[in-house]
């Protein structure tokens, strides 16, 4: 392979708690039912513009009350991320071996652009990549392929040169909807048996298997 399109959260990075500790937060500061654990986990692979509606329910959100979730939970992600976000070990290596034989990086995440290109810089991670894309610069999120077509077409790559690497189901039927390779990582969010009935291209269970695809 050529392109690598990595997913963040569950992928490059271990994000789990502080997306946990945040939801919970969030839906406590608004009165709302606290999601189960599990259930955040499942629902790391999407934005959580659709995320928090589906935890939510059958709770109805008005605009405001949403937009209000929303920045409570950007306002307690930022605060514990600092204590709970963290590389998985090896992914900085890969990374730079990655980069050294002249392989091409993007980020495709289901986090707005900022809060990614943030925690990229704090885990010393940002340069590696070529370009980022946040659920923000996206029409249609993830699992439709809109963030990796964006990066075929402005950067002129081909399909069969590429391949989406990413720890949860959203992130595997993207890559197939895009028509490039897909890596299913199992050091994430979803089990290993949800991911294989994806049917991926490849399915890894060690970072340095990455260096392989």
């Amino acid at each position: 392979m050529e392109n690598y399109f990595f997913d963040f959260d569950g992928t490059l990075a271990d994000s789990r708690d502080t997306a946990i500790l945040s939801t919970q937060a969030a839906f406590h500061t608004l009165g709302l039912e606290i999601p189960e654990k599990d259930m955040i986990r499942y629902y790391m692979g999407v934005p959580i513009e659709v995320s928090f509606k589906e935890m939510a329910a059958p709770h109805h959100f008005s605009t405001e009350e949403f937009e209000t979730l929303l920045t409570h939970f950007r306002q307690f992600y930022q605060t514990f991320e600092d204590e709970n976000l963290r590389l998985f070990d090896g992914i900085k290596a890969v990374l730079k071996q990655l980069n050294q034989e002249k392989k091409r990086l993007f980020v495709v995440s289901s986090k707005h652009a900022l809060p990614l290109r943030r925690n990229l810089i704090t885990l010393g991670i940002f340069d590696y990549f070529e370009r980022i894309i946040g659920s923000d610069q996206v029409k249609n999120y993830k699992p439709a392929p809109d963030g990796i077509l964006e990066l075929l077409s402005r950067n002129q790559l081909s399909t069969t040169d590429s391949i989406m690497i990413g720890d949860a189901i959203f992130d595997i039927q993207m890559g197939k909807a895009a028509g490039v390779k897909t890596c299913a990582v199992t050091w994430g969010a979803h089990e290993k048996e949800a991911l294989k009935a994806q049917h991926p291209d490849y399915l890894v269970n060690q970072v340095s298997e990455l260096l392989s695809l």
